[in-house]
Formats: structure tokens, sequence, C-alpha cells
């Protein structure tokens, strides 16, 4: 018989609807429920992904008499930490606060008015690894509150002044010295050997790796570069970059990029897909445009849906074992290749032998010989070899598609479908792939048509139906992402919607004293008001929004939009220069607030050829501190007063509003650019 989670919108929750758990999904019913019998409250939070949530999902709350304890002794709620990033950051820091450290799936165990007073991550049915049995915690916790209820309110009451925010420090001035600091630290914090950043488990730091590539080739640090490439080159190569379909798992359980945690998330490929575009722009690498395209291509094969829009997330598992999707053995690549040269071949270029480096002897595919090298080998043109290899590739792709796949949780999150439609109108436009573009022009109208309900951004969507409203995560990345349509189909309503989201920012998510909160102001009370400032594993809402802000100052001529996303930097500014790693989106803000800022308008039909050739020059070129006005909109300020010139289809390139002579010419116009790009770089 399910529960209550069966009528849920979250794919996560209603795999829990079957469980014999008296599940409750957040909300008042289960804290009126706790109140009322006066029953502590266990709180599980995860995520559909999360391989580790569906092993304690199978061990524990599928197990008939571990749920009889837990519907015995607590009112239980699980949550979705992807619908609820509120709840999650909340009670996560509650988690940190108390055992050190953290992570999914989340256990805390709760008084009815919310307050955390024991909690955990994962806990096996019985002991084992130092590790003691769920029901021997469940009895622990609840022995704790019926027996100790002072102790236990202590904790709690403790426990909720740890977490109310602190108040913002005054902070410094934004500088470029504190850039130039934060990307030392970078270096220095990198692993030369492997690239990334520490050990094992090792994740991509997407802005991390943006702030390097800035640096490293718009202001000439040659340590920088090579520290991004190096990360870029070797993750590329690696088993966390899928070889056949293409975009990259979670993380790396080990130092070298060998073996992935295989769930495949939308806001990860979204992120790495920019950061591999503007690595191609500046060097012109073909390896980081395959990496583009094999990743985009493999999000609009299995992520997109028929309405537009991305799911949020592919699971780990297949068929109940983690990664059987993805490895391979060598008898495995002879049944689909032959006994011949290809299966030899492809075992050598792929990194497949009968020892393995995963489970049962299986392999986890990388790129042990590289076009290039094989090439070299066998005395062929690199095309040729870069041919074959790709040859290789579809056949084990074509084999792999037949395979039992793993779960998609299409549920859409507002703040990732905004990194995708970045992702795809900036690599459309930069790449000439009118089908990118079209892609997310789709989601963006997917996006206003159904996740926008009575005027108010909602957080997600699933099957029809729109979850809560809008965090400033959402509000934020969506507002970001229209821009990057805007700015590849010239389309004004994309820059009005954006205009108006960040003034939504202001009205919902800012502190009368400056600061901004993750939640808006008439959002359901929690423990605290969440105010994330670190990137985990997402840019925090508050530095995309100084982002947005920065855009739309470009954009819009208005100074106070600079002033605000000044607002957000300064009290973190030397905090920058000592972390840069966990506040690399914030670095990334700092380093275009300390730049000149570059405008440029493009007037003329949008359909003229002379149009696009301009527009080409303008999407060809990476800067980062650079927007670009075009289309038949008359909204945008910024293409206020420009006109053709004799005629003719005409580029404005300005530099802090004062601009250089239009021209009609896209040869000209390339060298404007070069200039400005030059003078911007002896800035930094």
């Amino acid at each position: 018989m399910a529960n209550r989670l069966a009528t849920e919108s979250s794919p996560y929750l209603r795999q829990h609807a079957g469980n014999p758990v008296d599940w409750y999904p957040w909300g008042e019913e289960a804290m009126r429920t706790a109140r009322e019998t006066d029953r502590p409250i266990l709180l599980s939070v995860g995520y559909s992904a999360c391989h580790w949530c569906h092993v304690m999902a199978h061990e524990c709350f599928e197990d008939p008499g571990i749920a009889a304890l837990m519907n015995e002794l607590f009112v239980n709620i699980k949550v979705d930490r992807e619908e609820r990033p509120d709840v999650d950051a909340v009670y996560m820091e509650a988690v940190q606060a108390m055992t050190g450290q953290g992570g999914w799936p989340m256990t805390l165990f709760l008084t009815p008015a919310g307050a955390p007073y024991f909690g955990g991550t994962y806990f096996p049915p019985v002991a084992r690894g130092g590790m003691p049995g769920f029901p021997t915690v469940l009895r622990a916790a609840h022995d704790a509150y019926r027996q100790g209820r002072e102790d236990v309110e202590r904790v709690g009451s403790e426990i909720r002044r740890a977490l109310a925010p602190p108040p913002l420090p005054a902070g410094d001035d934004p500088s470029a010295e504190v850039v130039t600091q934060a990307v030392a630290r970078l270096v220095e914090q990198s692993d030369a050997r492997h690239g990334g950043f520490g050990g094992a488990p090792k994740f991509a730091h997407p802005a991390a790796l943006e702030l390097l590539l800035r640096r490293g080739f718009a202001g000439s640090d040659l340590e920088a570069a090579a520290t991004a490439r190096t990360t870029l080159d070797r993750m590329l190569r690696g088993g966390i970059f899928d070889q056949l379909g293409g975009g990259f798992h979670r993380y790396s359980v080990d130092a070298g990029w060998a073996v992935p945690h295989f769930e495949k998330m939308l806001y990860d490929n979204a992120q790495l897909a920019v950061v591999y575009l503007h690595a191609h722009q500046l060097t012109g690498d073909p390896a980081y445009r395959r990496a583009v395209e094999l990743t985009l291509d493999y999000l609009a094969r299995e992520m997109r849906l028929p309405e537009g829009g991305f799911a949020s997330s592919q699971d780990a598992d297949s068929e109940g074992v983690e990664g059987r999707y993805f490895v391979w053995t060598p008898e495995q690549v002879r049944q689909v290749l032959g006994e011949g040269e290809d299966a030899l071949l492809a075992c050598r270029v792929f990194g497949v032998s009968a020892d393995g480096n995963f489970a049962e002897g299986g392999s986890v595919l990388s790129l042990a010989l590289a076009p290039d090298q094989l090439a070299t080998e066998l005395g062929i043109p690199r095309d040729d070899a870069a041919h074959r290899v790709d040859a290789l590739r579809r056949r084990l792709l074509a084999s792999r598609s037949r395979r039992v796949a793993p779960g998609r949780d299409g549920k859409v999150v507002t703040a990732w479908n905004g990194l995708a439609l970045r992702a795809f109108a900036e690599a459309g436009s930069a790449l000439a792939r009118q089908d990118y573009v079209e892609i997310a022009q789709n989601c963006a109208s997917f996006l206003l048509r159904e996740v926008v309900v009575e005027g108010r951004l909602r957080r997600s969507w699933m099957a029809g139906a729109a979850g809560v409203n809008a965090f400033l995560e959402d509000v934020a990345f969506l507002g970001d992402g229209l821009l990057a349509v805007y700015e590849a189909t010239g389309e004004a309503s994309c820059y009005e919607r954006a205009a108006g989201l960040a003034e939504e920012i202001q009205t919902r998510f800012r502190d009368p004293e400056g600061g901004y909160f993750d939640t808006a102001a008439d959002a359901e009370p929690l423990l605290v008001r969440p105010r994330g400032l670190e990137d985990n594993p997402l840019p925090a809402g508050r530095s995309m929004a100084a982002q947005l802000f920065l855009r739309v100052a470009g954009l819009s001529g208005e100074e106070r939009w600079r002033d605000r996303a000044r607002e957000i930097v300064r009290p973190l500014v030397p905090a920058i220069a000592r972390a840069p790693l966990a506040l690399g989106s914030l670095a990334c803000v700092l380093d275009q607030l300390v730049a000149p800022a570059r405008e440029v308008a493009i007037v003329g039909p949008p359909d003229d050829a002379a149009t696009r050739a301009l527009l080409g020059e303008v999407w060809g070129r990476r800067d980062p501190y650079r927007v670009l006005a075009w289309g038949a909109g008359v909204s945008v300020p910024l293409l206020t007063g420009r006109s053709p010139v004799n005629g003719r289809p005409a580029a404005y390139v300005c530099q802090g509003f004062v601009c250089r002579v239009p021209t009609t010419d896209p040869g000209e116009l390339a060298a404007q650019l070069a200039v400005v790009a030059r003078a911007g770089a002896d800035t930094v």
C-alpha cells in the first residue's frame, strides 16, 4: 500500500511511495502531527541520483521491521534536496555542526518545533565498519528525546543559534590585486600531475577553472593557463568524462580522474560545457570543441524532455548495480567489434583490460590512446586517426544504448535549466550550431510558460505541476540564461524578462542592510533564513545575482546595477583572496568589476548576411567583460540612438560607454575588438 509520497511531484519522493515507512512530505501536516503526538521527527534528505540514498532505502526503509520502528517512534519526513534546497541547506549545516561532516543521505532527528538534536548521513541496517546499526540509532535518538528532554532542547537551541547567519563584514573595495592573489592561490592548491584541486574525491570546480582561463589567457598568466589546461586535458581523457556518450559524471573517486561516481547531473554538464567552450575559443584546441559538442549532444539526446526543459539527473546505478551501464570487459568489446583488429584497438584506445579498474574486472573507459598518439603510431594523418577512434566510439555507444539505462529524474529545476540555457545559447552562437540555439530558445519558452505561475517564478516543474516559489539561485540563473539567449538570438523579450528578474531579486531577496538571502521575504519560515556564500557545487545564488546585475548594467547603462554587484562582492573581498576554490564564481564577478566593461551594439536587419557577418566576429571571440546588444527590439537601451551607417549594418564597440567609430566591415570590427581586449588585459 502506497504512503503519502505517492502523490508528490518529485520522482525521488515517489521512489519511496512503496516503503512501509509512514512518510510525510515536508510541510505543516507533518509538523502538526509531531506536536499533537509529542513525537520527535526523523528527517531524511536525499535526491534521485544519489547512490547511497538508494542503498539506505533498500537496506532500511524497505525493511518491515526497521520501518515499524520508525513509525512507532517518529514522525518521518522525506525531502528531495533538489526541490527544497532551503531545507537541505539549513539542516546540512546542522549536521556538519554536530558531526564535522555532511553528505547524502542526510538523517536528522528534530524536536516537533524543527530544532535538530542529533544527526548523521548513511546508517547501515546492522553495525558495521565502525557505524552503529540504524535500529540502534533510532532507539537512542528516541530515548534521548523521552528521557533527556532538557538536553535535547538545549542542543536544539545551541544549534539554532549556531546556524544564524552572522552579520557580513565591511570588507574591502574590489581590486585587481585580490584577483591575482586568488589565482595564485588556485595554482598553489592545484594537483600539478593530474590537474584539479586537492586529492580524492576530486570535483571539477568549474568557476575556479573559468577564473584560471580568464587570467591565464586574457591576463597572460602562464601558470594559470597551464593549470587550467592540465585539469581540462586530464578530465577529458579520464573516466570522469563519458568517452562514448559524452557528458561528465559527478566526481572522481580517485585523484587521477579514472573512476567516477557515475551519476550525471544537469548542472555539472551545463557548467563544464561553458568552460570547455571558453577554453576552445581561447586556445583553438579542437579537443575542447569536441568536449563541448559531445556534452551538449548528450544533454539534448538523453536529458531533454519533450516539453523543452531538461531533466535533473541520471542515476549512478542500473539494474541495482553502480556503474553497470558504463563499464566494459574485453569480452564485451569483442562481442560488439569482433575478434579482429578493431576490438584490440578499441581496448587500447579506451583502456579496457582483463584486470579492469572497477568491480568484477570491468573497466571504466578512458582515452588511453589519443588520436594524435594513434596517428604517430600508425603513420596516418591525425584527422584519419580521429575518425577511426570516433567510428569505434559510435559502434560501442550503439551497443551500450541497448543496455538497461540508469534511471532519470525528470524533474525540471529552474536554476539548472538556466545554466543549460546559457550553455546551449552561447555554444550555439560561438560554434555556429543553430540547432543548439533553437534548443535554448525552446527551453526558454518552456520555462517562461510553465514555471511562472500567477506571476511568480517557481523552483521546479514535473508532469505539469509547478513546485514551491523560486529561490535566489532560480531567479538569478534564469536571468543569466535568458541574457545568453538574447545575445544569441536578438530577441528583446529575453532581455526584458532578465531585467525584470534582476528587479525581482531586489524586491524579494535583498536584506535592507545590503545582504541577500537564498529564500524570498515571503517564503516559509525555517529555523533560520539561509544565506549561502560558497559555491557547492553550483555557483552561490548571490554570486550569480551579481553577474546578472553586471550584464544588465552593460545592456541598460544603469550604474545602479554595478553598485548592487559591488555591494555583494565587497564584504567577501578578503575571503576571495584566501579561499577562491569556495568562492570561485564571486571571484569571477570581482574580476569583471575591476576590468573595463565592454559593450558591443550591432544594428541592422537580423537576417541580413552583413549583420550576421558582424555578429560572427563577436560570437567567435571569448571576452568575459563584454555584453552584446542586437536585434529588432528597441527596448534594449544599449541600442538606443544607434543606426546603420550609409544604409549598411554597423557595429559600435564601446568601453565604459565611450564608443569607437562605428564600422560596417567585419575585419575592422575584429581589429577593434582585439584592441579593446588588449587594453583590458593591461589593467588586470
